[in-house]
């Protein structure tokens, strides 16, 4: 499955449009798309078959496609830059 997965996937579902501050997305091919919000007070981390780790608040769901050793890997080299 890891190697078949789009790299850099990621979703957001939250409860309500009042836990959004901001949606911004153009109508221009090459223009930033931005979307914040609230999820709310952190309920759960979970890792999904090691290639998405899955963020739960009160207000809803953040899913990125990030394994386990991306993460660490990651992780790892800010540690070295500071």
């Amino acid at each position: 499955m890891e190697e078949t997965r789009k790299k850099g996937f990621f979703s957001v579902e939250i409860e309500s449009k009042k836990h959004l501050t901001n949606v911004s997305i153009s109508n221009k091919p090459h223009e930033r798309v931005v979307i914040e919000g609230y999820l709310g007070e952190l309920s759960e981390i979970e890792m999904i078959e090691n290639v998405l780790i899955q963020f739960k608040g009160a207000n809803g769901v953040l899913r990125i496609d990030l394994s386990k050793d991306e993460l660490w890997q990651k992780l790892s080299e800010e540690k070295e830059v500071e």
